[in-house]
């Protein structure tokens, strides 16, 4: 058993010091050697957990799009209203963008680097993220909550194009926390696509809007 914990020690600051070099150098301007020593293990604990540093970077953009799937599947199973399945996936997305920070920043700095096998994984996972929100706004129009007019799919692309610009412009020291910038969000996004008869109900109470 503490063999398993400090294997996964190991593993997690090797993301994490390989985080602060490629913020710093770029993929390319890191080597295996560079992430080793900065960690203070061999070039045998690195490739323990990982192939290659190719894999190492599609790690990282892992373990985030993993956590929204998660968080979203979870949104789905605990709810039965689709609105409140939506709120619950939109709060756990914007989340995400100060959890894994770094996280983000260094893949969308670096994804062009990517090799086909993992970039297509990583396709698979946005892929699969995107027909959770689209098949809950689906939900939505069948139950009367969301408007009949919308089309899912731009609806869709609508919340990700929003959502996923928050890693442009989202600082912690900002005005707003996180938990706001989520609840501000689905603010927007609810009072978008709502039937206006729901809109009506929750307006005053506030428990769709903000939980």
């Amino acid at each position: 058993m503490l063999k398993e914990v400090l294997t996964a020690d190991l593993k997690g600051k090797i993301i994490q010091q390989a985080l602060l070099l490629f913020e710093e150098h770029g993929f390319h301007g890191v080597s295996v050697n560079q992430i080793v020593s900065s960690v203070g293990t061999s070039k045998g604990g690195f490739y323990h957990h990982f192939t290659s540093k190719d894999e190492l970077l599609f790690v990282i953009h892992d373990t985030f799009i993993t956590y929204v799937i998660d968080k979203a599947q979870l949104a789905r199973e605990k709810h039965d209203s689709p609105m409140k399945q939506l709120q619950e996936i939109v709060r756990s997305f914007v989340n995400v963008f100060d959890l894994y920070k770094a996280h983000i920043a260094v893949f969308y700095q670096e994804e062009l680097y990517l090799k086909p096998d993992y970039e297509k994984q990583i396709k698979a996972k946005r892929d699969q993220f995107k027909h959770i929100i689209a098949a809950t706004i689906g939900d939505g129009k069948a139950k009367g909550e969301i408007r009949s007019d919308l089309s899912i799919e731009i609806t869709t692309m609508a919340i990700l194009g929003m959502v996923n610009w928050t890693y442009k412009w989202y600082k912690r020291s900002g005005s707003k926390s996180i938990d706001e910038i989520a609840c501000i969000f689905n603010d927007l996004i609810l009072h978008a696509i709502l039937q206006e008869n729901l809109l009506t109900q929750e307006r005053f109470e506030k428990i769709v809007l903000y939980g």
